[in-house]
């Protein structure tokens, strides 16, 4: 399982490049722009093809899910305390038939205890982030928790091996792809290393 992070900053040829890393078979794309607002980020998704918004996840308004034929939505770690205590609430005017959830997580103990049903779990950082400075790996082993959960930072094609012996059922990329001088070239080499 690949999921590929948005860069937080457009790159150039972003659109271009994510359509062609779709055609690869990009199963996951996380839109994380925190510095875009609700209109923004309608803007963006209207550039990006229908046919492939069912394989997009939000993390910020994730009211985008009434609107478009996405995937699902993502909870970073601060907006799942905040609301998954009563999901219901949450979930209220939310139309999430057949549609995923996912949150982000920075101790494997918080991971382990929650006991929100996600369809997976982001923990990080892995190894240390290429795209943050100072971000330094923890090398967490998760072989002992039954939860899908997908490794974070410092994803690279060498280390795909290394996140498979810690337990993880894939990766979550950023900088691996995004900081590569040819995108796609690496996510064809992870998408094999998966299939």
């Amino acid at each position: 399982m690949i999921i590929l992070i948005a860069p937080e900053k457009d790159v150039p040829n972003e659109i271009e490049i994510l359509h062609q890393l779709f055609q690869e078979g990009l199963q996951y794309y996380h839109l994380r722009k925190p510095n875009k607002n609700y209109e923004e980020h309608c803007a963006y998704l209207n550039q990006i093809d229908k046919k492939y918004h069912n394989r997009i996840v939000v993390h910020y308004f994730h009211e985008l899910i009434n609107d478009f034929n996405l995937k699902g939505i993502h909870f970073q770690e601060q907006k799942r305390r905040d609301n998954i205590d009563n999901p219901g609430q949450y979930f209220k005017n939310l139309n999430m038939f057949g549609k995923s959830i996912s949150s982000s997580f920075h101790e494997p103990e918080d991971l382990e205890t929650c006991y929100f049903e996600f369809d997976y779990h982001l923990l990080s950082p892995v190894f240390s982030s290429i795209s943050k400075q100072g971000y330094k790996g923890r090398g967490f082993d998760v072989n002992h928790i039954d939860k899908r959960i997908v490794g974070m930072g410092g994803v690279t094609t060498e280390n795909l091996v290394e996140f498979n012996k810690l337990g993880f059922k894939g990766v979550g990329v950023l900088g691996g792809i995004w900081n590569s001088s040819e995108p796609l070239k690496e996510f064809k080499i992870m998408k094999r290393y998966f299939e």
